[in-house]
Order: C-alpha cells, then structure tokens, then sequence
C-alpha cells in the first residue's frame, strides 16, 4: 500500500488568527464552510479545536463514502490536525500569514495509506486531485465567511 497524498492552498485577504478561529470552531462557522460532498456532519465531543470529535460522511465519488471520526489536536499554533479513528486517513489544516499584512495562506493536506493492485493506482492517480477540488471549495467559503467578518468589523 502507498501513501497517497492531496494538498491545497489558499491566500485569504483575512487575519491569520480570524482564519484559524473559524477553522477550529467545529460547533459553529466549520459547520458552514462545508461543500455539499460533506453529509451527517455532527460534534461529538468538544467544539473548539483541540480535543474535538467530530463525524462526517465523504462522498468522494458517486460510489464512494468515506465513514470519518477525526479526533483534533493542535501540535503547533496555526495547526489542526484531524486523524481519523476508521482509517488510516490524517488531515493538516495550517494557517501562516500570508504574502500581505493582514492576509492568511491556509494550506491543508489529506494522507492515507491507499490500496494496492489496480485499484490502488487509480486512487493514487484520481483521489488527489477529487479531494483537492472539495478542498478548494472548503477554501473558497472559508475566504467568504471570514473576509466578510473582517469587512464587517467582527
């Protein structure tokens, strides 16, 4: 089995700590910022960042739903990390400034052991780039819901 790997990134015209609180607000706003690939989305322990269970289904494909139970812990400030108590599947959420004063760039990578055999190298050829697409669309509302927070004075 290989390690298979996705990663995308965005520059967000939003404070880096603003970008961070809103991704580890898992009760509230991360709720809000989910595409529609993304279904029975529930907390179950905690809320806010470290310490935090949460469940979703991934509809990664039209035949293929990813059961997942991410437990959260912060390693490092500007990090989440998201490891999946079903597989073998770790998300990195990491907010850095960015390339301007008051600007984010929010990288976050997905790694999982994938399959072997055929199977396994279309996951490796395909999976990445699905995964990086609903990634971006995370992205694109998170830059909606915090740079209009920022707008507004919040």
């Amino acid at each position: 089995m290989a390690q298979v790997e996705a990663t995308t990134q965005r520059e967000i015209a939003a404070r880096p700590e603003d970008v961070f609180d809103a991704l580890a607000d898992y009760s509230g706003t991360r709720g809000r910022l989910l595409p529609g690939q993304f279904g029975e989305y529930e907390v179950r322990e905690g809320g806010d960042g470290k310490g935090t269970l949460v469940h979703w289904k991934l509809q990664a494909t039209s035949k293929r739903v990813r059961d997942c139970l991410m437990e959260v812990d912060e390693p490092m400030e500007g990090q989440l990390v998201e490891r999946d108590r079903n597989s073998s599947m770790v998300t990195t959420w990491t907010v850095t400034p960015g390339s301007a004063e008051g600007t984010s760039r929010v990288t976050v990578t997905t790694a999982w052991k994938g399959a072997g055999g055929v199977g396994g190298f279309f996951e490796r050829a395909f999976a990445p780039k699905g995964l990086a697409r609903i990634y971006d669309e995370l992205l694109a509302n998170l830059a909606a819901e915090t740079e209009t927070e920022g707008r507004t004075g919040a």
